[in-house]
């Protein structure tokens, strides 16, 4: 959520504030900017989340060895899963940014994210039989979750890489339309 929101913040804040027309002055062409953001984002998120999420699988390492339930870094699926988490928040902060460009509005961009990774799945979820399920490890929140899990359920997750494909196309196909309107829109 952080890293999505901060996404959104990112591109956001420029159109409240009207600093945008300011970027754009700079950088003429628009797209620049918009990919000189998404790089900034990802290196970023990147430089906190890798070294937070090998801290956190180390203290909850400590912790499961106590009761003899800790498992190696070096174990199949885990280095995957505590590096995939890090990658999997960069994407969502692509997720956010594209829609903050997309929508130019806070609130809306912050809506729109909490949306397409909580209340589409829910939704989702009221379908019939196993057309949830199907349907369900496609959406961006659980495909992205596939690549953060050591064992994935094959039911109702896709393969770990196959699932982070998934949701990087989201963030490209949502980038792309944002390029296309910051491209021919006004400020």
């Amino acid at each position: 959520i952080a890293a999505g929101v901060l996404g959104v913040l990112l591109i956001t804040s420029e159109y409240a504030t009207g600093l945008i027309r300011t970027t754009l002055a700079a950088v003429p062409r628009r797209l620049p900017a918009l990919w000189g953001k998404a790089a900034v984002l990802i290196a970023a998120v990147v430089a906190v989340s890798v070294p937070a999420a090998v801290t956190v699988f180390l203290a909850g390492q400590a912790i499961l060895g106590r009761q003899h339930l800790s498992v190696s870094f070096g174990a199949p699926g885990v280095t995957r899963a505590v590096i995939g988490s890090a990658l999997y928040l960069a994407v969502a902060g692509l997720l956010g940014l594209a829609l903050g460009a997309l929508l130019r509005s806070t609130a809306g961009g912050i809506a729109a994210l909490f949306g397409l990774l909580f209340a589409v799945p829910i939704l989702v979820g009221f379908l019939p039989g196993t057309l949830s399920d199907e349907i369900g490890k496609y959406l961006p929140g659980a495909a992205g979750l596939a690549v953060t899990t050591v064992h994935p359920d094959p039911v109702t997750s896709l393969a770990p890489w196959t699932g982070f494909g998934v949701v990087c196309t989201y963030a490209v196909v949502l980038l792309g339309v944002a390029a296309a309107r910051m491209r021919r829109g006004d400020v």
